[in-house]
């Protein structure tokens, strides 16, 4: 049976309990990073994305512009740091451009 949080848990606290508990951690890394992503790059960068997915700890982001996909290539470090800075941990280790 599981452990009951008593009523003066906050929200925070009960929320992060079920994302432990029911494994949705990987579910939420997913939203996570693609909201940073959209902040991080802005509508520039944003206008030529088509997708942006995270599969283990790999950042898959398709491209419609292969000029900003050259110019992003030389970057990949810097994003990976952005992107682990804006969440706060380490979820991505290697980006990967399409």
């Amino acid at each position: 049976m599981a452990k009951r949080l008593n009523n003066d848990s906050p929200i925070g606290d009960i929320l992060n309990k079920i994302i432990q508990v029911n494994k949705l951690q990987s579910g939420m890394d997913q939203i996570d990073v693609k909201d940073a992503w959209a902040n991080l790059m802005g509508n520039g960068v944003n206008s030529y994305t088509q997708n942006v997915v995270l599969k283990g700890s790999t950042l898959y982001v398709e491209l419609t512009s292969s000029v900003l996909r050259e110019e992003l290539s030389h970057g990949k470090s810097k994003i990976i740091k952005m992107i682990n800075e804006e969440l706060q941990r380490d979820v991505v280790t290697n980006v990967v451009l399409r």
